[in-house]
């Protein structure tokens, strides 16, 4: 297996929802022109609390100052598994769940925190630019690596850390923030670049328009409706998750779907923000889905994380993840 560091330097960002016109013009140049940007690497998802932005450093440049703009202090670094050769971005997906012991949980273990996207075509990890090192020696033993370099995959050098290096002790991963798992039912799909001009304006009323933005402030923990929305647009692939009731409004044939048409249920994780800074939260979730070889998609934004798994594992899925929840919350 080859574990590709991708070349684009990251920042990860929240536009308040009474924000968001300021920046609408600056998504949608990022979103649907991406030929007047030299941005590769651009996702936004929304959240009933906020908008999270993954960009790149040029394309961060289209976004305006504004208060309404939160950036996580850090630059990041997309990691990407790949098995066997090919691009990252046009590679079978690996899932979040088949990653969980060989990446996610090594860095945990070596409390170096992750941000995750996974999108139709792939996983990306996302890791501080400056635990680059370390998560490299930690995952040199189990993968190939390799870094992407003006868009050729070279070796990567050796980082140097091994001397006084002490492998950590491994503990159970107890979940301790809380759970919930909203009713609506999710899609997760893609589009031909092609045919994006045909749908633009049906896709920036979904992102923009079609009262997301009435919907301030945070949701409370219940099991009800929540509007969620991601959009990526990374190295040319676009990906889509957005519920089922939006996938309806789009014409006939413009989104891939799979052959069994699959729906997805969201466990979202956190009951306050969750932070930049704490480990293991991925692999707390991933962990068990693992052990169940139940697949999962996982997109962290800036205040929660999201996982997403298939519609008739959902019970069995919270009932996995509640055993491992902690009791000395």
């Amino acid at each position: 297996m080859e574990l590709h560091i991708l070349e684009h330097s990251l920042k990860v960002a929240s536009i308040a929802k009474e924000g968001i016109q300021i920046c609408t013009h600056g998504l949608i140049k990022l979103a649907f022109l991406p030929s007047k940007t030299r941005c590769k690497f651009f996702s936004l998802t929304e959240t009933p609390e906020d908008y999270t932005i993954i960009v790149d450093e040029d394309g961060f440049k289209e976004l305006p100052e504004s208060e309404y703009l939160s950036v996580a202090d850090a630059t990041w670094l997309a990691l990407n598994v790949v098995s066997g050769g090919g691009s990252a971005t046009s590679s079978q997906p690996i899932g979040v769940t088949k990653i969980a012991k060989s990446v996610i949980a090594p860095l945990a273990d070596h409390n170096i925190s992750v941000f995750m996207l996974s999108t139709y075509q792939t996983d990306f990890i996302l890791v501080r630019e400056r635990d680059l090192p370390m998560v490299m020696h930690t995952l040199s033993s189990e993968f190939t690596l390799l870094r992407v370099v003006n868009g050729e995959t070279v070796a990567a050098n050796s980082t140097g850390v091994t001397n006084g290096f002490v492998k950590p002790k491994l503990v159970p991963r107890p979940i301790i923030h809380p759970l919930s798992s909203p009713s609506n039912m999710f899609c997760v799909t893609s589009l031909d670049p092609d045919t994006l001009p045909s749908v633009a304006t049906l896709l920036m009323d979904v992102m923009f328009y079609s009262g997301g933005a009435k919907e301030t402030g945070g949701q409370t923990e219940d099991s009800g409706h929540i509007r969620f929305f991601s959009f990526s647009l990374i190295e040319g692939y676009i990906s889509l998750v957005m519920d089922e009731q939006t996938t309806r409004r789009f014409p006939n044939n413009v989104l891939f779907t799979s052959a069994s048409g699959e729906l997805w249920k969201m466990v979202r994780i956190g009951g306050q923000p969750l932070g930049f800074d704490e480990c293991g939260i991925v692999a707390q979730i991933s962990e068990p889905l693992a052990t169940a070889d139940i697949p999962a998609y996982y997109i962290s934004t800036f205040k929660f994380d999201h996982a997403l798994v298939p519609e008739e594992n959902i019970q069995s899925v919270i009932g996995a993840l509640r055993t491992n929840e902690s009791t000395g919350q």
